[in-house]
Order: structure tokens, then C-alpha cells, then sequence
């Protein structure tokens, strides 16, 4: 039976669009290159909101904030539903310095999605220099968790999944897709829509145009407390320390441009370890649980590609949003499901159209 719509990809982004699809009647099926939500959504620490929200353009905070906005509500919905817990929780991030507080503190004012706090940091049992400024309303999700929940969600409304189904080829005739090459055989639908990660440039191929989406690798380390060692999460510079409920630790990441190369290192994760120390001098005696690697998809100055092929009018692109798949994964979702619909959008999605390039 032929679907009205082939999603190729099953990280988040693939598994928010089929959800709302579905939602709206959609028959849908997911192709996935390896395992259903294993690659950068997993891999990602979960803080839903830009690092520093003030050093990204417009149309990068825009999304992000829409899809903060949604995400509660969408991780009970979720929770709800399959029984899972995302573990949604609002656990404010703390910036330390260097940073550049007017920048941040007018930024803040002007956006009522943040307020802003300057607060002292070593009150926090860090060992850091100077003030500090905490976004108390900065959330955060576990992502295992959370895909788990929409995988199941996706199933429970009838969605079919093939993984291990790699895309070897999309077979255009007269401006239309017409099928998809794949490990597994052939498959049609009325619609296709790619959210392939780092992987879109590649499973596009030749219809890419002037697309820029490319692997960049980010590596994480995973500690356990028997508490919770920090209240809220920890950013300075490009570090962060995202505290989990039940002790977890995670420290991140690195930005590495090495291709498709997820291997982890063990400089990446002595640096990681020793400035995460000069923070939390507890980790120093702590076991490493974990260190592993995702490739995040890589665009020009963070900004995704959502929307219809310039060329092709059932091809759909929801990808390359690099460090923020998470967060802007309902926003995205919504944005894409609305303009196959006409449904009104919740502020001007034009911006997201350039990364074609045509």
C-alpha cells in the first residue's frame, strides 16, 4: 500500500513531521539508514534554547522560541500517550563569564521569552570568577527518552518504519518525485520529505541545488552522582553541565568539521574532562559512564531548510538546524505540516526557503 507520505530520516525531525502528519489524517512511512532515532537527536544534551541566544541571528531564536513554547505541552502530550517521560523539566541555565552581559541583558528585554538575573557564582558551588547571569525559564528534555516516546506515538497512529533502508537514488520524471531507490527495494508515495540530517545533501543529491548541510561532530562525556551535583544547567564559553534528576551528568561539546567521521577521541575527552573540572572539582574522582560522538547537521550560520523544493513540488525538505534539532523540532514540524496544508504560520517562515539557494 503506498503512503501519502515517505519521510526519509528518523531522528527527531522526521519523527515530529510524521507525527503531525498523522495527527491530520496522514498515511506515512519512515525510511531510517540505520536505527530510528540513533544518530545527532540522540546524541544531543537537550537544552532547549541557543546557548547564548543573543549571539544568533533572528530567524534562529525565532524558531527556537516557538518550539520552547510547544514543548511542554508536546512532552506531556507524549508522556501521556505512550507512558513514557521525556523528563521535560524547566531547570534554567546559568551563563558564567566571559560573556558580554550588556548584549545579553538588553537581548533579554526585548525578548519576553527570557528574563535575565545576575547572580553570583561561586553561591552555586562552582569555582568560577566573577558574575554570572541565569535564564531561570531555559528547559530541558532527555532525549533517549523523548524519541523513544515519538517512535512509539508514531506507531501507535499507524506510521510504518524501515530501518536499515538507505536511499540510493530519487527517481524524478516531468518536476515530480516519482519513487525511492533504497537497500530495500522500491518505494512511492504522493509526497516525499527529507530529514536526513547531516545525510540531506547526500540523499538529495543532484535535486540539493545550492544546499549547505554538512557533518559537523560533537562529542559528549556522561558522569553519575548519587544527588544531583548541580541545581541548574552550567554554560561558559562553548562547555556546558546539564544535570539530570536522577545524578547523570553530561558535559559538552566539541565542534569538529571531520566529515562523517563519529569516532571519539581521547583529546576531545581529556578537554572536555579537565575544563568541566575547573568548574565542578567533584568530577575529579568521578568515573566516566560514557563518551560518545553525533554528527550534527551543519548549516550556514545555524538557520535550517524547511519547506517544498523550489523545483519539485512533492519534495520537502526539514533539515539542517545543527546544534538546535531538539528545540525546534515541534516548531519545524509545524511550520512544514502548515505550508503542505496552507494552515496560517505562526510568524514569516520565508527565511527558512533560502538554503536552496535558488
Amino acid at each position: 500500500m503506498n503512503s501519502d507520505f515517505l519521510i526519509i530520516g528518523g531522528g527527531i525531525a522526521g519523527l515530529s513531521t510524521a507525527q503531525r502528519l498523522q495527527q491530520q489524517g496522514a498515511l506515512v512511512t519512515i525510511l531510517e539508514r540505520g536505527e530510528i532515532g540513533q544518530e545527532a537527536s540522540w546524541a544531543g544534551g537537550g537544552i532547549l534554547s541557543p546557548l547564548c541566544p543573543w549571539n544568533y541571528p533572528d530567524e534562529v531564536t525565532r524558531l527556537t522560541t516557538r518550539g520552547a513554547k510547544l514543548f511542554s505541552a508536546w512532552a506531556k502530550e507524549l508522556h501521556a500517550v505512550t507512558g513514557i517521560n521525556p523528563e521535560y523539566e524547566t531547570s534554567g541555565m546559568l551563563v558564567l563569564p566571559p560573556f558580554d552581559a550588556m548584549a545579553a541583558v538588553q537581548w533579554c528585554a526585548a525578548h519576553s521569552a527570557y528574563s535575565v538575573h545576575q547572580v553570583h557564582a561561586p553561591d552555586y558551588n562552582l569555582l568560577a570568577q566573577g558574575d554570572a547571569l541565569y535564564l531561570p525559564e531555559v528547559a530541558q528534555v532527555r532525549n533517549p527518552r523523548l524519541l523513544r516516546a515519538l517512535r512509539q506515538h508514531v506507531e501507535s497512529l499507524g506510521g510504518r518504519i524501515t530501518e536499515q533502508c538507505a536511499v540510493s537514488d530519487i527517481v524524478v520524471e516531468n518536476g515530480r518525485v516519482q519513487a525511492l531507490t533504497t537497500s530495500s527495494g522500491k518505494f512511492i508515495a504522493q509526497n516525499y520529505i527529507v530529514t536526513a540530517g547531516a545525510w540531506s545533501t547526500e540523499v538529495l543529491g543532484q535535486n540539493a541545488l545550492r544546499l549547505d548541510i554538512k557533518p559537523m561532530r560533537g562529542q559528549m562525556l556522561l558522569f553519575k552522582f548519587e544527588v544531583p551535583p548541580l541545581r541548574h544547567i552550567v554554560l561558559q564559553d562553548d562547555l556546558y553541565l546539564i544535570p539530570r534528576r536522577d545524578g547523570y551528568l553530561l558535559v559538552g561539546s566539541t565542534l569538529e568539521d571531520v566529515g562523517f567521521d563519529q569516532r571519539t577521541t581521547s583529546e576531545a575527552r581529556d578537554m572536555l574532562w579537565q575544563r568541566a573540572q575547573k568548574l565542578l572539582p567533584s568530577l575529579r574522582d568521578m568515573p566516566l559512564v560514557q563518551h560518545w560522538a553525533g554528527l550534527r547537521p551543519a548549516s550556514p550560520l545555524n538557520i535550517p531548510t524547511i519547506g517544498r523544493h523550489p523545483q519539485l513540488d512533492n519534495l520537502y525538505l526539514n533539515s539542517g538546524h545543527f546544534r538546535y534539532g531538539v528545540t525546534m523540532a515541534p516548531a519545524s514540524a509545524e511550520i512544514l505540516v502548515n505550508e503542505i496544508t496552507g494552515a496560517q504560520q505562526p510568524f514569516d517562515v520565508t527565511p527558512y526557503q533560502a538554503g536552496w539557494g535558488a
